[in-house]
Parts: structure tokens; sequence; C-alpha cells
């Protein structure tokens, strides 16, 4: 648009005279706007190259609680230092509930157990996570040499827990095993073991903090381990933090051991750089 087209568009002069060099006071307000308009759409643009550089912009991602506790603190702290215009919000819950905030989108990311075949999710698997039997130092079980069988658990009471989920039913592994007793905390659930209310299966990931009080056995059961990935929605792109988010998370796999006691977690197939 001319400024002769504009000025038939607005009904009055932008300039005293036709040689045009003195504005109307209606031309200064008009150059004023024009000017914070200019400088409005420079910010707009160069925040949309930062959000799609993944300098800013924000992520949500729902975590189980060993993964959260044991694996997103370096990851997350490492990303507010290296990309501070971001904003990241975490949730620790168990698989099932994190599977439900990845579908309905309330969070982009999940890192967890691996999805129903039949949901609308996509699944890429990160490392094994063994489970252990996790008992006070003075239970029966406690001074094992081996690998526990499940014939072994029988006759010991177990408190069940939404980890082992999926599996086998680990927790009822016999006609004298069925639990009595079930918390979704692991906290809650560590606490009930030291009281005396039985054993409990956890993954090693998440018996890695575990005190003096408490041992953790291992288990002689090739079933008895739980896959962790990440999961997001099968037909969603992910967004350029996001992007940056999984390419950290997989730098930490791949360059530390993840599962305690010194055994290194075992890789899947891996997705590669992600952006």
């Amino acid at each position: 648009m001319t400024l002769k087209q504009l000025e038939s568009e607005l009904g009055a002069p932008l300039f005293e005279t036709d040689r045009k060099h003195t504005l109307t006071v209606l031309g200064h307000e008009v150059r004023k706007l024009a000017r914070d308009l200019l400088r409005e759409h420079d910010r707009t643009t160069e925040r949309i190259a930062a959000i799609a550089a993944g300098r800013e912009g924000a992520l949500r991602i729902a975590a189980v609680p060993s993964v959260a506790a044991q694996l997103l603190p370096p990851v997350l702290t490492e990303m507010l230092e290296v990309h501070s215009g971001i904003q990241i919000e975490l949730l620790d819950t168990d698989s099932t509930s994190m599977h439900a905030l990845v579908e309905t989108g309330e969070v982009e990311l999940g890192i967890g157990g691996e999805p129903h075949a039949r949901s609308d999710l996509r699944f890429i698997p990160l490392f094994h996570d063994p489970f252990r039997l996790v008992c006070r130092k003075d239970h029966p079980l406690a001074c094992a040499a081996t690998p526990l069988k499940r014939a072994d658990l029988k006759e010991h009471q177990l408190i069940s827990n939404k980890s082992t989920t999926g599996f086998y039913d680990l927790e009822h592994s016999g006609p004298h095993q069925a639990s009595t007793l079930s918390a979704r905390n692991v906290i809650s659930l560590l606490a009930l073991v030291r009281a005396g209310a039985g054993a409990t299966i956890l993954p090693a990931l998440a018996t890695r903090t575990i005190d003096g009080d408490l041992r953790a056995l291992a288990l002689d059961d090739p079933a008895a381990r739980r896959t962790v990935g990440f999961v997001l929605r099968r037909n969603g792109n992910p967004s350029p933090i996001c992007a940056a988010f999984q390419n950290r998370f997989l730098d930490l796999i791949r360059s530390t051991e993840i599962a305690p006691s010194g055994e290194v977690a075992q890789p899947l197939i891996w997705p590669g750089r992600l952006a």
C-alpha cells in the first residue's frame, strides 16, 4: 500500500503539504504506531526462531518415580542452564497414569514402561531395569547367596505395588503368595518394609538409595525386569525443546551406568539423534 492509498483509506492526510516534508498530527501518531508494530514484529520473529531452535518454550514431562528421582535431575539442571528461556514441568507417576497423560496431551513426553500395543502411543525403548526383592536385613531371605527363584518367595508376605504391573504377577507367584497389602508410593513401600509388614519388589533403579536397614536382592527370573523408554503420541512430532531434552537424556544413558551396584543397563535399539 502506498502513502497515498493509506491516506485515502484513513480519509485524512499524513503530511502537511504534497512535498511530504512535515507530518500532520495524525502522521506522527501513525509513524509511532508503525514503529511499535515493527519492533513487535521483530521481537515475535526472534521468539519464533528461539522456540524453533529449542532456546525457548515449555515442556511437560511425566516419568515413573525412579527415573524422575535418579536420572532426570542432572539432565533438567543442564537443560535450564543451557536454555535459560525454557520452562519445564515434571510429573512423577506410575506408567499407567503416565500413558494416559501423554495420550490426552496433558504432557508431551513420558518416560517409563511400554504402553499397550493397541494404544495411540509410540514407544522408544531405552534400557532394561531388573526387578529386585527389597526386604529388611533380618528377613529370612536377606542372606541369600544366589539370585532368588520364585519358589524362594513362597510363604513370604509381599507388599504389592504398581511398578510390577503386567510382569507375570510377580507378587502372586504361588497359592500362599497373595498380597494383602499394597502401596503405590516408593517412600511408603520402604517404610512398610522397614516396619516389618513384608518385602516388596521394585525396579533396581528405585533401590539405589535404600539405607543399611534394607537389602535389595537379585531375582533369578529373566522375565523379572521392565523396559524403560520414551512414550509419545504416535502421530505427533516432538517440539524442538522436547527433542533437545530427549537427546540430552540419551547422552546420559549412553555415558553412565543406569543400574545400581555397578550393573550396566542393557541398551536396546537406539533411535539416534532426535533433532
